[in-house]
């Protein structure tokens, strides 16, 4: 299931830049086609990596939230950044700085944001 290169790109786009709409998805850099992108978003939330509530403001629209288990694979993805960074150019020398310098301080801002964005039980 994290195999294929848009699931990751799409839990990249999460929790790296803040994505959290189909829209956000689709306009990310790599271009994914929307049945690409359609078929990766239920996959996702099938494997319990994503989860989907309805956006306040329009309630035709989604929002996707990571969960619980798409968070911890923070720690993966940030080695993914900084194993490809090692590799090829990358285009955002600015994250893969602060990964090299702290880490643990990114993967801990990212989990406070996702659990921050966690509905909250009545």
């Amino acid at each position: 299931m994290l195999g294929d290169r848009w699931s990751l790109l799409i839990i990249r786009d999460m929790m790296l830049r803040g994505s959290r709409t189909y829209k956000e998805f689709l306009n990310s850099y790599e271009g994914i086609a929307t049945n690409i992108l359609a078929d990766r978003l239920r996959r996702l939330e099938t494997h319990g990596i994503i989860a989907t509530e309805r956006d306040p403001s329009d309630g035709r629209k989604l929002i996707y939230r990571l969960t619980p288990k798409g968070i911890d694979l923070a720690p993966v993805l940030a080695e993914m950044v900084l194993w490809a960074a090692r590799h090829e150019e990358t285009g955002n020398q600015a994250l893969v700085r602060e990964m090299q310098n702290d880490k643990e301080r990114l993967l801990a801002t990212i989990r406070q944001r996702w659990a921050q964005a966690r509905p909250q039980s009545p």
